[in-house]
């Protein structure tokens, strides 16, 4: 499987774990192609809004471009919704992370699985908080 079908199936994914948490969500069309900053996954309930940008990867750390985070901060903040970053670490599960948890790096951000198990909030903290 490519990363661009890993990334399509963790959003799906994730879509499904929403909907089933009775979330009303839907995967942005052409996040990550678009001119105008778009998340991956917008979702919400009656209480709360969220914009999250997904990925899925079997490494310890995951890197993020510096446009792509300013990005979903754009979006989140003209929506009116929280920005959260989701990652599914394979074989650890999904993590959430508000964008102050992310380390910059010379060339954006990153995350890795340690900061992830201490910071990152589950799928169920997440939908509950």
């Amino acid at each position: 499987m490519n990363t661009k079908q890993k990334g399509t199936t963790a959003e799906r994914d994730l879509i499904h774990m929403l909907q089933d948490a009775n979330w009303a969500a839907f995967r942005a069309a052409g996040s990550g192609s678009s001119r105008y900053p778009c998340p991956d996954i917008i979702a919400g309930n009656s209480m709360r809004k969220v914009a999250i940008e997904v990925k899925a990867t079997k490494e310890k750390r995951k890197y993020f471009p510096k446009q792509e985070i300013e990005d979903l901060k754009t979006f989140a903040f003209q929506f009116g919704s929280e920005a959260w970053v989701g990652i599914k670490f394979q074989g650890k599960g999904w993590f959430f992370f508000s964008l102050e948890d992310l380390k910059e790096t010379k060339g954006g951000f990153s995350i890795g699985l340690d900061d992830a198990q201490l910071k990152g909030f589950t799928f169920d903290e997440l939908v509950k908080s």
